[in-house]
């Protein structure tokens, strides 16, 4: 089951999504579960509590906190670069601000259910993806770490380090073995460094920087195929 949150002021508007959510699912046999809100403060207290949300559909122009505000909350306070963030909004203005949030998807209202439809079916890979898990050896001991919780791969000699947002591990291998089992949403920007494109926050022709403020260089013989990955629409 899929946990979704829908934050909007207008009940109409809320209404409307939800069911349209609630055809796609029928449509695609999944279960869903959806909760409401019509202000920021009370998805806020409601994930302050320790609740969790795969997917958030969350507009921009709220009374008091605005979905921007509620969006930097949620990954930066509570540190949690999983949910997926669909922004809603009546403008079609917002794209740099909404930049660092790591939104999944902008939709302009009125939203239509082939908006809704596309947009739920995109989520779905990623939340898909989210579950796989790297797995690594230490010793004799065995571990796993969610694919989704990635920042990047980097080695130095003979170790590989995985960097995640609230810890690092290394285990003895080789970075080329480690691409092979890595899916599409991992680029190769060197030959230390495996990114996961989900955490890439600004990027230059010569290098890129991270969510986490990680700034990794990118080789001369990578910069081509760099740029295209991360300027492709996955």
């Amino acid at each position: 089951m899929y946990r979704i949150g829908i934050c909007d002021d207008g009940e109409n508007v809320c209404t409307s999504i939800e069911n349209m959510l609630l055809q796609c699912a029928a449509e695609l046999d999944i279960r869903i579960d959806t909760n409401v809100w019509y202000t920021g403060e009370g998805l806020k207290d409601y994930l302050v509590m320790g609740n969790q949300l795969d997917l958030l559909f969350l507009d921009i122009e709220l009374f008091k906190m605005t979905g921007i505000e509620v969006g930097n909350y949620i990954r930066n306070q509570l540190d949690d670069m999983g949910m997926q963030i669909i922004y809603i909004s009546g403008k079609a203005s917002y794209a740099q601000q909404l930049f660092k949030t790591q939104p999944l998807d902008f939709l302009v209202k009125p939203i239509t259910l082939s908006q809704i439809r596309d947009a739920f079916k995109m989520a779905l890979k990623v939340m898909k993806r989210k579950n796989e898990k790297f797995e690594f050896q230490q010793g004799k001991d065995y571990y796993y770490v969610p694919i989704g919780e990635i920042v990047y791969f980097g080695s130095k000699g003979r170790k590989v380090k995985i960097v995640t947002p609230k810890a690092s591990f290394e285990f003895y291998g080789k970075l080329k073995e480690v691409e092979k089992s890595l899916p599409g949403d991992f680029i190769v920007i060197h030959k230390s460094y495996i990114v996961n494109k989900a955490y890439i926050f600004r990027y230059t022709y010569e290098m890129v920087e991270l969510m986490n403020g990680t700034i990794l260089t990118i080789s001369p013989a990578n910069r081509k195929q760099v740029r295209e990955r991360i300027l492709r629409e996955e």
